[in-house]
């Protein structure tokens, strides 16, 4: 999520990226870089999208590797919001590198919100993913194709699900779609995603995709537990599900994680959810691929930051069947931008996105 191109007289020299969690910054990336070309750092100028890092984590401080490199200016697009790692920006100053916030690209800025906001809130990035037909049907009469959109689409959403961290799905899809949730026909899945299912008031079927294809990749079922009452027993966290009230033997969903938060009834905190989620699995991005009900309800409780909405033609897609639209009316989107409208074949992807809270 962060990246860094050095500038030497108008000429690029070296550029690099943070590939994955432990491996080098993108500062000390694009310095490596730079020494394969064959070309000199000192005196160039480090166009970074976070500020450096000043700190001792899984790699050794990008402040140091800058100093040591004889780099003479660095530009960035976003503090660092987090009390380890900020602060790199003063420390380069007292080297005597000129250093300058640039929020002024809404490109850069937009690679770190995800991390800018689970420092500063403890939750991650939430993306809502959809399907509809030009008059808002998120389903397909009985008896037509489940799919809505084309295979252009498809692909686009199969892409998305190989950079994020979880995709957060509904009980109810999963008795009525059985979806398996997993990046196919990609060509680097980043990180495999856990599979989250909210529960509500159904259990998951035994024979569910999901749970047959646990070895391929982690799945959690999440539990709602009364405000007034105990929670279950932490000791039930992972393994089998055997709480109480299943209806099914515990071998039967062997492997499958149990996640219990508070709720009312059956409905989940989905709030104190992504926090565990965050807390637990180290979870920075997520995706909704659910039913409209709990679609809703995240839009509702002001948690989706990101959503990106597939469109059919109007001719097509099994747009005539639905009784009455089901997709998130406008008022839902009112939060957000809407960032960019694609073509893909017939259909449309639409973009819409949260304005970025510079600093």
């Amino acid at each position: 999520m962060v990246g860094c191109v050095l500038v030497r007289d108008g000429v690029v020299i070296g550029f690099g990226h943070h590939r994955r969690y432990g491996d080098l910054h993108a500062e000390r990336e694009a310095l490596a870089d730079c020494r394969r070309r064959g070309n000199d750092s000192r005196g160039a100028t480090a166009f970074v999208t976070l500020e450096p890092c000043c700190h001792h984590g899984k790699q050794p401080p990008c402040t140091d590797a800058l100093i040591e490199a004889g780099v003479k200016r660095v530009v960035y697009a976003r503090p660092d919001p987090h009390a380890a790692s900020g602060g790199g920006a003063e420390v380069l100053r007292r080297a005597g590198i000129a250093c300058e916030l640039c929020p002024e690209s809404p490109i850069a800025t937009r690679l770190s919100d995800p991390f800018v906001k689970r420092v500063t809130t403890g939750l991650p990035w939430v993306i809502a993913k959809w399907a509809q037909t030009a008059g808002g049907c998120m389903t397909t009469p009985e008896g037509e194709s489940p799919w809505i959109t084309n295979r252009l689409s498809l692909k686009r959403v199969h892409r998305l699900r190989a950079r994020v961290d979880a995709i957060v799905t509904g009980i109810g899809t999963v008795c009525a779609d059985d979806p398996l949730l997993t990046a196919r026909g990609v060509r680097r899945v980043r990180r495999g995603a856990l599979r989250v299912v909210v529960e509500g008031g159904r259990t998951l079927p035994s024979e569910c995709r999901l749970v047959k294809s646990v070895g391929s990749g982690p799945v959690v079922v999440v539990h709602a537990h009364s405000r007034d009452s105990a929670a279950p027993d932490p000791s039930l966290a992972r393994g089998a599900l055997s709480e109480p009230g299943h209806s099914f033997a515990p071998e039967a969903l062997m492997g499958v994680d149990q996640l219990c938060v508070s709720g009312n009834g059956n409905r989940v905190d989905l709030a104190g959810m992504l926090r565990q989620l965050v807390e637990r699995h180290d979870v920075t991005n997520v995706m909704l691929e659910c039913g409209p009900r709990l679609l809703a309800s995240f839009f509702a409780a002001g948690l989706v930051d990101e959503a990106l909405v597939y469109v059919a033609p109007p001719a097509g897609g099994g747009s005539g069947g639905a009784v009455a639209p089901d997709a998130p009316a406008e008022e839902a989107l009112a939060g957000l931008d809407l960032v960019r409208v694609k073509r893909l074949g017939g259909d449309s992807e639409r973009w819409y996105r949260r304005r970025p809270a510079i600093g």
